[in-house]
């Protein structure tokens, strides 16, 4: 494409976009700032939103604008441009045939970056359209995934045909040794995936790397099997634990800091026939939340919540499995609670994210700081709002629950199926009946729902057995994810949290203390309607076509 006798200020002009008079002002800043092309100046000024830009350009010069977001991109074309020249000609190679590179750029006026990727690649190079945000964040995403492949065939070149470990290179040499750019290059893949956990796992032939993300696992990366203890050894360096001790279960944790936030990572190794299993679990608060401004809720859960966080006194418990965010939402209420003119202090394990004005205790074993010690001690610190990480066992659940009818707010979690069920578990570890009764003030039952990929959504006629689960006998249609490139083919693309809230009132109160059957407390909430059930929250969602009947399926399963 022959681009040098084109103006795009003349194709703006003709398209109408802009005036002469404005095209001669941005020509005149360009003069003082020759760094900057003239379509970002138009821009930059407002005079033409970057839409209408590519609109003229792809009439003018007959090029397709592409949503790069939807678009898969071929690595081994993108790999033909260096990281560098892409950042600064704002471009990507998006795929390659017949000695024709396809480039995804801002500006295909250009006429240097298209003759600079002439000469570095010696191919031919077809152009298409993206703004300039979207080229950015794939040069991102894109650049990271080439250097992890990069850094994994690098590191299995290291080790074919050796037996030998290479430990005490990355104790003494740890910035080139490739096992460290390995896992550098992981673990900046696994935050720019948005994953929860990476799991890294020892085969009889091979060592697989996958990723946790929106709920699910992800093929991502198969090593050289004799690169397997390396790479577990640089992980146990980084969390300080026993390189030597392969025999026993080890728990630790990091720091790193990526694209400027810094976080934590949980690290957990555990002896498996073929090595040792090794899980990294990203502790961060940057996971896009439907709802964050209301702690991830909806409207009515988020008043009866902060209905419940007025009280002066009394435990608000969070309940759910493992991953359904108790944590995340916990610290969400922190910050809001943090706010006020309140002493806050918490006991962790681990600290999951440093809170402004909130005083932070890591349990440590080792040294006898567990949970129940270190909330023995927060008691003689003057605090008025407390955070138990998690009520494990029966001294950490009495202590919390007579903190509260002492005058503490305490905040804590459970692993409990559903809200009224916390009632039970408490008893169960030992707490009498009338000091649950006299210190719940509610429980917050969680879980996070996978949403259906936007992307590949489909209808289909919903079943019989279907609309009589839902309790919708006139219900015609359901959505289900097809599978795509976007959501890595499992038909889902991010996750929304649903909740189900149990606040405690005088006639639950005295059937605790009563020590009623638990069936007595159920009926009184589903027949007042005092609590939505999760069963109902997740068929809603799935009426709506937000989530799919699978989902639904498997969190009936869980509650009933």
């Amino acid at each position: 494409m022959e681009t040098k006798n084109i103006r795009i200020g003349d194709i703006l002009i003709n398209a109408g976009f802009i005036r002469e008079e404005q095209l001669q002002e941005a020509l005149a800043y360009q003069k003082v700032d020759k760094s900057k092309r003239l379509g970002a100046i138009l821009v930059e000024y407002g005079y033409v939103t970057e839409d209408q830009l590519l609109a003229a350009l792809s009439k003018r010069l007959n090029v397709l604008v592409l949503d790069l977001q939807d678009t898969p991109i071929d690595l081994e074309a993108a790999a033909k441009i260096p990281q560098n020249i892409a950042f600064k000609y704002t471009l990507i190679p998006i795929g390659e045939e017949n000695n024709h590179l396809v480039v995804a750029m801002n500006d295909p006026l250009d006429f240097y970056a298209i003759e600079d990727l002439r000469l570095i690649t010696n191919m031919n190079i077809d152009v298409v359209l993206a703004t300039r945000e979207v080229i950015l964040e794939t040069i991102r995403k894109t650049y990271t995934e080439i250097e992890a492949k990069k850094a994994a065939k690098a590191a299995n070149k290291t080790v074919e045909g050796s037996s030998l470990s290479f430990v005490e290179d990355i104790l003494t040499n740890e910035g080139d040794a490739p096992i460290v750019n390995l896992v550098n290059s992981v673990l900046l893949k696994g935050h720019n995936a948005g994953a929860s956990d990476i799991h890294i796992e020892p085969f009889e032939k091979e060592t697989i790397i996958r990723l946790r993300i929106d709920g699910l696992i992800v093929d991502y990366l198969t090593l050289a099997n004799n690169l397997h203890q390396s790479l577990i050894a640089r992980i146990k360096i980084l969390s300080n634990l026993d390189i030597a001790e392969r025999r026993v279960p080890q728990d630790g944790h990091f720091r790193i800091r990526i694209d400027g936030v810094e976080m934590n990572v949980r690290s957990s190794s555990i002896p498996t026939v073929y090595g040792e299993k090794m899980v990294m679990r990203f502790l961060s608060m940057n996971v896009p939340l439907d709802h964050a401004g209301q702690f991830g809720m909806n409207d009515s859960d988020y008043q009866k919540i902060l209905q419940m966080l007025q009280s002066p006194h009394g435990v608000v418990y969070i309940t759910g499995p493992t991953g359904s965010g108790k944590t995340t939402t916990l610290y969400m209420i922190l910050e809001m609670l943090s706010q006020r003119n309140v002493n806050i202090a918490t006991i962790e394990d681990p600290v999951e994210r440093n809170l402004p004005k909130i005083n932070q205790t890591q349990v440590n074993i080792l040294a006898g700081l567990t949970f129940d010690v270190g909330l023995r001690s927060i008691l003689r610190q003057d605090p008025d709002i407390i955070m138990v990480g998690e009520t494990r066992d029966t001294e950490t659940a009495s202590i919390a629950v007579r903190s509260a009818i002492t005058g503490h707010l305490v905040l804590s979690t459970l692993h409990t199926n559903d809200a009224v069920s916390a009632v039970v578990r408490l008893q169960d570890m030992g707490v009498e009946p009338y000091l649950v009764a006299n210190s719940l003030t509610g429980v917050v039952a969680q879980r996070l729902v996978k949403k259906i990929c936007p992307n590949c959504r489909e209808a289909y006629v919903a079943s019989e057995i279907e609309k009589e689960l839902l309790g919708e006998p006139r219900l015609t249609t359901l959505y289900r994810g097809r599978g795509c490139h976007i959501c890595n083919n499992t038909g889902y693309k991010g996750r929304t949290a649903i909740h189900e809230i149990l606040a405690i009132d005088k006639t639950i109160r005295n059937l605790i203390s009563r020590k009623e059957p638990i069936e007595d407390i159920y009926s009184y909430v589903e027949q007042t309607g005092k609590l939505i059930p999760l069963r109902k929250s997740v068929a809603n969602l799935t009426i709506s076509g937000i989530t799919s009947m699978e989902e639904f399926l498997k969190l009936s399963y869980y509650v009933e």
